[in-house]
């Protein structure tokens, strides 16, 4: 990358870690998951609202280094008010980024393109990833129709 656009990257970065979205708790979440990152100490918690198949809001409460914080504000941002299944689908296409696998979705990713630097630096990876790894935990296991479920993951459990 040029180092204009890993200026613009590191400011994105930042921004989400200084001024995180979705830090507003909900009053009607469907699903809460929290995990852990023990390689960092990462920790994050998640209450998502779900309304006739849709991520109708998101509360993000996350503890930890600059990466992990901005990631779990980008989900927050990119997620609301899409569909549960194109909510799954970008996180499958930012678990293949970060880990540099090829991605075939044409959305236009916003602030995600900035977590693409990442790969460059593995122990960081899974830094990136707790939020969505999180996030995709609890939907599965409200998929298999738990309810109002509480779910806890760790990104040690994804190699």
């Amino acid at each position: 990358m040029s180092e204009p656009l890993d200026d613009m990257y590191r400011d994105i970065i930042l921004d989400h870690y200084r001024s995180p979205r979705g830090k507003k708790p909900l009053e009607k979440a469907n699903v809460t998951s929290d995990g852990s990152n023990p390689s960092c100490g990462d920790e994050i918690s998640l209450q998502v609202e779900l309304d006739n198949g849709t991520v109708k809001d998101i509360h993000v409460d996350c503890r930890g280094c600059a990466i992990s914080v901005a990631s779990a504000s980008m989900l927050a941002e990119v997620i609301k008010g899409k569909s549960i299944g194109h909510a799954k689908k970008i996180a499958e296409v930012v678990k293949k980024m970060l880990k540099g696998e090829d991605t075939d979705i044409s959305d236009d990713l916003g602030d995600l393109d900035a977590l693409q630097g990442v790969r460059n630096f593995p122990v960081r990876i899974k830094c990136a990833l707790l939020a969505w790894v999180t996030f995709m935990e609890g939907i599965k296991n409200y998929e298999k129709g738990h309810g109002n479920v509480h779910t806890r993951v760790s990104t040690e459990d994804d190699e």
